[in-house]
């Protein structure tokens, strides 16, 4: 039987789940209900825990949804069912989080955009706000960078970067290297404004396998999968990206394809893990309607 070399990664606890280390495979996935409905959306919970779902993560997007967050878990823990919930938040995430401590002790695990967090100089106070959240609550945070929402800012920085360099690569490449620095500058922030590392999770979302394989190997596989990076990001002390490699190198990872569609699309998912499970993950992402595939993703 042939060895896989896994890479080394600290164990985030979420709930009574553990994310990375030694851990076995965990599975996530997502309900599509409105979090406003408390019953629809508890039975939907319930539903995809019995089908194999050991995190399961509800949008948190409206003051309405904030506040059936611990009516949730309360149903929840009423059927018997203790699966941790992760609370999914865009840009109002800092206010609802603020407004409604209820909803923030009742949620397992926050899920936090750079790309949706805010524009400008609101978005490192906004930013804050969620991690100080995260800390109040002691809740592990989930970083998780999107193809399709990426910091702008950002990404125009290192495009007139790349620019000006004597052997340019494409966009594409550009926009993986985006993701990994977006998911690498926000850990540090983050521990940097108190949240222990061993409360960091990170995720690069990509639609296309190969986009993903080519993402997470580029953030995990060291200094030498930087080389593409043409300038230190802000932050990064001089000689390299030795403190950034240490979170993909260390925090658990979620790693998945970005499921859609339904039926047979939910194969989809399946092959892309298979490649990149072997690196080291731990969690996968599925949607709802995938829940039959649980199976396939060990």
């Amino acid at each position: 039987m042939t060895n896989i070399s896994k890479h080394k990664t600290r164990q985030v606890r979420v709930g009574h789940a553990l994310v990375g280390g030694d851990a076995p495979v965990l599975v996530q996935s997502m309900t599509n209900t409105d979090t406003a409905d408390a019953g629809r959306t508890a039975a939907q919970v319930f539903e995809l825990a019995r089908a194999g779902s050991e995190i399961v993560r509800v949008t948190v997007n409206t003051a309405e949804a904030a506040a059936q967050g611990p009516r949730i878990r309360e149903r929840l823990d009423a059927m018997g069912c203790d699966v941790p919930l992760g609370g999914d938040f865009h840009f109002n995430g800092h206010k609802l989080l603020a407004e409604y401590p209820d909803c923030a002790r009742a949620l397992a695990k926050y899920r936090i955009n750079p790309g949706n967090v805010g524009r400008g100089a609101k978005r490192d106070e906004q930013f804050a706000t969620l991690i100080e959240m995260a800390c109040r609550y002691d809740k592990p945070v989930r970083i998780g960078v999107n193809w399709g929402s990426l910091d702008q800012e950002l990404l125009a920085r290192l495009m007139d970067e790349n620019a000006r360099t004597a052997e340019p690569v494409d966009s594409d490449t550009v926009t993986r290297q985006a993701l990994v620095v977006s998911a690498l500058e926000s850990a540090e922030r983050a521990e940097a404004l108190g949240l222990a590392g061993n409360r960091i999770v990170l995720s690069c979302k990509v639609s296309g396998v190969q986009d993903l394989i080519a993402v997470y190997r580029r953030g995990g596989d060291g200094n030498k999968r930087h080389r593409g990076f043409h300038r230190r990001p802000r932050g990064v002390a001089p000689g390299g990206y030795r403190r950034h490699d240490s979170y993909f190198a260390d925090p658990g990872a979620r790693r998945g394809p970005d499921a859609r569609g339904h039926g047979r699309s939910g194969v989809a998912p399946d092959h892309g893990l298979a490649l990149v499970l072997p690196d080291g993950d731990r969690l996968s992402g599925l949607r709802p309607d995938h829940q039959y595939h649980f199976p396939g993703t060990r």
